[in-house]
């Protein structure tokens, strides 16, 4: 092979760098799983001050053998920016915070659940979805429930506090496919006056308690939906399929949509206007009128 010139070696190292940076992507996420999973990040907060490597080592009660695995590890949750360095230890930071269980916005059952097994060997073989093989089903464990209400309740907070207008003046409301009602509860407390109402298949809202403007009722959206000034529909999930007590999910078609094939399918549908409103990162709330 002949030797690469100096400005082809220059021009080549760039995109290996990134190539490089895809391929080990993954150990991000898998580090911050084994942070979780050696509850390291509940020692540090409990320690009340930065703390030293071998101190964590200790308190792990790791052998001296590991401390250089440990001390790698950390490395890459500083880089991550789940850990900072201060007076040479280590101490927490607002996004290790949003891990917490006992934090109102604690996004940790929703790592738990995206980074399980169960959902993350499917992407193994993703290429099948287009070899005409489809994806295996997968089946979605009790904590489902508990990641989805970790990723709504922050995105709720925004919605109630910066899009406030969208709701004033509605007397009823109707959350489709809402799950254990996180979103319309929030909506509720915010909005005493307006009756809310959260539809989902019997197993998901049975056992739920109502209160005096927060009502469930078991149904199958597919089959109807009752009049309300309001329906709100957030990260609907088809094809759900009831198996004693398990719950298996089958990837369906789905796309991703511009701004102008959303306007298109709405037209098309029946409604006159629309707006959409970026919230929270990559989520947008869409408004919808007849």
């Amino acid at each position: 092979m002949d030797l690469i010139k100096k400005e082809s070696l220059e021009e080549l190292l760039q995109p290996q760098a990134h190539v490089w940076n895809h391929i080990f992507y993954f150990i991000n996420s898998m580090s911050l799983r084994c942070a979780i999973q050696l509850s390291i990040l509940g020692i540090v907060h409990n320690h009340h001050q930065s703390i030293t490597l071998s101190e964590l080592a200790t308190k792990l009660a790791f052998p001296k053998t590991k401390t250089a695995c440990l001390f790698c590890l950390m490395c890459l949750l500083v880089h991550s920016g789940f850990f900072a360095i201060r007076k040479e230890g280590y101490v927490l930071t607002p996004s290790s915070r949003l891990l917490f269980k006992d934090n109102t916005m604690s996004m940790l059952p929703f790592l738990q659940s995206m980074l399980d097994p169960i959902l993350v060997t499917p992407w193994h073989s993703m290429s099948a979805l287009f070899q005409g093989n489809g994806l295996k089903a997968f089946e979605l464990n009790k904590n489902f429930n508990e990641a989805m209400v970790s990723a709504t309740r922050l995105g709720m907070s925004v919605v109630v506090t910066e899009s406030k207008g969208v709701f004033e003046g509605l007397r009823s409301l109707v959350d489709v496919g809402g799950g254990i009602g996180i979103v319309a509860n929030t909506i509720a407390e915010t909005f005493p006056t307006m009756k809310c109402a959260v539809f989902d298949l019997p197993h998901v809202v049975t056992t739920l308690k109502v209160n005096e403007n927060l009502i469930y009722i078991a149904i199958d959206m597919f089959e109807s939906i009752p009049h309300a000034d309001a329906l709100l529909l957030k990260v609907i999930i088809v094809d759900m399929v009831v198996d004693g007590h398990k719950v298996k999910h089958k990837f369906t078609e789905t796309q991703e949509r511009t701004e102008k094939e959303w306007e298109m399918l709405f037209l098309e549908s029946g409604f006159t206007h629309y707006k959409i409103t970026p919230i929270l990162g990559l989520r947008s709330l869409i408004e919808v009128y007849r």
